[in-house]
């Protein structure tokens, strides 16, 4: 018979394995949330805490400063650092990743009378197929002013092209414009 640290050993090690090979979090945290101690599913808080524990081993439960954060890039290497940083720095909660920008645009309009469903910080990538971040702040700015209220838009792109630069820092949905890749300082640094 297994005890209970022996079981979360385990569940860690089945973690950490998954993760090595299939290279994406979320879809490991589904192959290993099998119980080998008792045949059954780990409760999702659990499965969060031993996610946390097993990120942050030193660092105790986080209190974190956001409910609900934005992010809006195509490139899923970028979204994946850029979700596991928000979340370990105790920054954001609950990180919800759109690949595009109507994407985005479509998940704010559907939770527009749900305020609680709504991010406080949108993380925008510029640079997109199809429609670019520009595009993007153009349709939010079309949104209903309980979204514009709510919502406030950072972006977060690699250009370095003042053209770039200057046309998103005058857009007045634009709080902050932060150049890639995002660190803790650069979201201790994040007001609102």
């Amino acid at each position: 018979m297994h005890s209970v640290q022996n079981c979360l050993n385990i569940v860690q090690k089945k973690f950490y394995f998954c993760a090595l090979h299939s290279g994406d979090i979320a879809q490991s945290v589904e192959q290993r949330t099998e119980n080998p101690c008792v045949g059954g599913s780990i409760p999702p808080v659990t499965t969060k805490k031993i996610i946390n524990d097993f990120f942050m081993p030193d660092k105790p439960s986080l209190e974190y400063r956001y409910k609900k954060v934005l992010l809006v890039d195509d490139n899923e290497i970028d979204n994946f650092i850029n979700e596991r940083i928000i979340n370990s720095s105790g920054f954001g909660e609950d990180v919800i990743v759109k690949n595009s920008s109507d994407e985005a645009i479509d998940y704010l309009k559907q939770n527009e009378g749900n305020p609680e469903m709504l991010p406080r910080i949108v993380f925008l990538d510029l640079n997109m197929p199809v429609k670019d971040g520009f595009v993007f702040l153009e349709d939010f700015n079309n949104l209903g002013q309980a979204i514009k209220e709510k919502c406030k838009v950072i972006v977060l792109s690699s250009s370095i092209s003042p053209d770039d630069i200057n046309r998103a820092s005058t857009n007045p949905h634009v709080l902050k414009y932060i150049n890639k890749p995002l660190s803790e300082k650069y979201l201790e640094a994040v007001n609102v």
